[in-house]
């Protein structure tokens, strides 16, 4: 696929523009103090929250750093995870692009390019980034974890998890969670490839386990669509 799918692309495509976002990415040589809890309890507190979660809503924003042509793509929007393995993202206008995964089959559509990808959701490996939001996953399974100073990434108050795929892929190198420490949700994560691209989201406003309109995880795009596949 031409972008990176949050995860979620995840993950998501990263296409509209608006004002950038500030970006601070910590080195990896800046690891916790160990006076916290660690890596792997901070990542079975999240993973509590999110097996217990049926439904999950937010607004998003999203800043994708292209680093060979130093430029910054922000957009937001609304998303909403459902499980089995459901998501949507609605990109605000003037993008408008749609994210859907029904759990089986994952399209992208961007009405700029009257286009669409389609890819089954088991063949993107960057889904994997954010399976345990759509209630499918392990972090501890997936990923070798630490911990990164919260201050030094700007992120006081909270936790700060760093996350090596335990199987190499392609499509990202690490992925960062941000957590808040009085709820261990998930406030923001920080996806980075091999050519050093950065794709962030930060979720706010955020509802669990409420109704999700009829329709949602499913999209039809407008006649004339190109369809693209793998």
């Amino acid at each position: 696929m031409r972008h990176p799918v949050f995860a979620a692309t995840l993950f998501v495509s990263a296409i509209a523009m608006s004002s950038p976002v500030s970006l601070t990415w910590a080195a990896p040589s800046a690891p916790s103090s160990p006076t916290g809890p660690s890596a792997d309890q901070i990542a079975l507190r999240v993973q509590a929250v999110y097996d217990q979660t049926k439904t999950f809503k937010a607004d998003f924003k999203q800043d994708y750093y292209i680093k060979a042509h130093d430029q910054h793509r922000s957009s937001e929007g609304k998303v909403a995870f459902e499980k089995p393995g459901k998501m949507s993202w609605r990109y605000d206008q003037p993008n408008g692009n749609r994210v859907v995964s029904d759990g089986r089959l994952l399209k992208v559509y961007e009405p700029a390019n009257q286009q669409m990808f389609e890819q089954p959701v088991d063949k993107s490996q960057q889904a994997a980034a954010l399976a345990f939001l759509m209630g499918e996953g392990e972090l501890t399974k997936s990923f070798t974890l630490r911990t990164l100073d919260p201050s030094t990434v700007k992120f006081e108050g909270g936790w700060v998890l760093e996350g090596t795929p335990k199987e190499a892929t392609p499509a990202y190198q690490k992925v960062l969670l941000y957590v808040d420490s009085a709820t261990s949700q998930v406030r923001r994560v920080l996806v980075i490839d091999a050519q050093g691209n950065r794709n962030r989201f930060d979720f706010n406003n955020p509802l669990v386990n409420t109704p999700t309109p009829p329709g949602e995880f499913t999209f039809t795009p407008p006649n004339g669509t190109q369809i693209v596949k793998p």
